[in-house]
């Protein structure tokens, strides 16, 4: 088939058949297809849209492109759990969940992506480690599965190959705001990873790629629906980014963060109560807990008894990173540093947070481009939230920067992103933090 044909046909607003998305899939993966006409169809589907059944065939197309796993013959000792989110800033909660759903008896192979726009990735906050390798040999991941009941990596060069382009081309082209696009990604990792349970988190808000619920509600219902047709048990919780989660935002800084929070060495209450959220969703689901009350019990036993941060600490060990990773994580630190100081004195009302996620990028802690070189050390910390009162001069959150000339207009960028009202005026209301669950029903484990 033509690629610019097919490329036509999506334009001019026509659904393409199983054919021409098997085609284009294809492509993708023996190069056919170049990088300007994926390009091109992407947008094309970002602005005429895809239906129930082209995002199957999507998801269908880019999950056999590459192997698909079987771990039933592979020694794991519960059921194949994961997790995933549709992005945000400071969301560093894959790197708590894991080891947390491991130490309470679930296995989490996490197949897990880079940064995608102003959003962070997983991929590139565990990389900030040194030596931790993000693509082990596949008996390498099933012996840190088995030791460490869990493995963040990336997506292996035959696991969903045809999404590892797009997924690239789609970063730096202004094509990632899609339904279809976003549900065929995610799912067709994580279906082809072999998963017996999935729970996803659907960011809503001014930091999320859904601004608003009903957007939100549409990509949801659309993970939950094609991972059911393709036979893969999914729930979603809909959970707010209208500010960052977490007091940081950056590759080391997140890291440093989940470390401590599993390590009990501090806690910001939205990251541990959204985090606690999601596992025990995945517990249920699981069959590993019959409540969500019994599974909030185990996670926190998890968490009081170490049990979480030594499943971390092993399957860091396992992938190469630091051998003491609890207590020495060797991540880098930015040389240039400084406060974010409050212009007046009031209450903190909002947060362009889109903007903070697009700061970080500036800094270097993201991409512009397919394969820039990402700074790990570059963020923000001590992040204020909504409602938070501050004086004059206060600082709202520090900067870390590669140089001076970066610090001085990051300083002025994230002032910028903070709205100020006078203590007189009526509170701030912040989202929920989780707004909406689908489906309502969760009693049925995996089978």
């Amino acid at each position: 088939m033509l690629a610019q044909e097919t490329i036509r046909r999506k334009r001019d607003g026509h659904a393409l058949d199983a054919a021409q998305i098997a085609d284009f899939v294809a492509g993708l993966v023996d190069g056919r297809w170049s990088d300007s006409q994926a390009a091109a169809l992407a947008m094309a589907i970002v602005c005429r849209g895809m239906d129930a059944a082209e995002t199957a065939s999507l998801t269908r197309a880019m999950t056999h492109s590459g192997t698909v796993l079987d771990w039933r013959d592979a020694g794991m000792r519960g059921p194949i759990l994961d997790k995933h989110s549709t992005g945000g800033v400071g969301d560093k909660v894959s790197l708590i969940l894991a080891p947390l759903v491991a130490a309470c008896g679930g296995v989490v192979p996490m197949v897990s992506g880079r940064g995608l726009g102003h959003t962070g990735g997983t991929l590139d906050k565990l990389q900030a480690l040194p030596g931790y390798e993000v693509t082990p040999a596949p008996e390498r991941l099933r012996q840190v599965l088995r030791e460490a009941g869990c493995a963040i990596v990336g997506a292996h060069e035959t696991l969903a190959p045809a999404d590892r382009r797009l997924y690239a081309i789609r970063d730096v082209t202004a094509t990632v705001e899609s339904v279809a696009l976003i549900t065929a990604s995610i799912l067709s990792k994580k279906i082809a990873a072999g998963l017996q349970g999935l729970v996803m988190d659907v960011k809503v808000g001014n930091g999320a790629f859904a601004a608003d619920l009903p957007s939100a509600r549409a990509l949801a219902t659309s993970l939950v629906t094609v991972a059911a047709q393709a036979g893969l048990p999914t729930v979603a919780s809909l959970t707010a980014m209208d500010q960052p989660l977490g007091w940081t935002a950056g590759n080391a800084l997140e890291m440093q963060e989940a470390i401590d929070l599993l390590s009990g060495r501090a806690c910001e209450p939205r990251l541990l109560e959204l985090t606690c959220h999601l596992s025990a969703r995945l517990l249920v689901q699981g069959g590993l807990a019959p409540t969500s009350m019994q599974a909030r019990d185990r996670l926190q036993r998890a968490l009081d008894s170490g049990a979480a941060a030594e499943c971390l600490a092993r399957m860091v060990r396992g992938l190469g990173g630091p051998p003491d990773v609890l207590r020495d994580a060797r991540l880098p630190r930015a040389p240039a540093q400084g406060d974010v100081a409050a212009p007046c004195a009031g209450m903190i009302a909002a947060i362009d947070t889109r903007a903070l996620g697009l700061l970080v990028v500036e800094l270097g802690g993201g991409r512009s481009r397919p394969g820039d070189t990402i700074d790990p050390a570059v963020g923000l910390s001590a992040l204020r939230p909504i409602g938070a009162r501050v004086d004059a001069g206060e600082p709202l959150a520090r900067v870390h920067a590669a140089d001076g000339p970066a610090l001085a207009w990051a300083l002025g960028a994230a002032a910028s992103a903070f709205t100020i009202q006078p203590l007189e005026q009526p509170a701030p209301v912040a989202l929920p933090l989780v707004i909406e669950c689908l489906p309502v029903d969760l009693q049925a484990p995996v089978r």
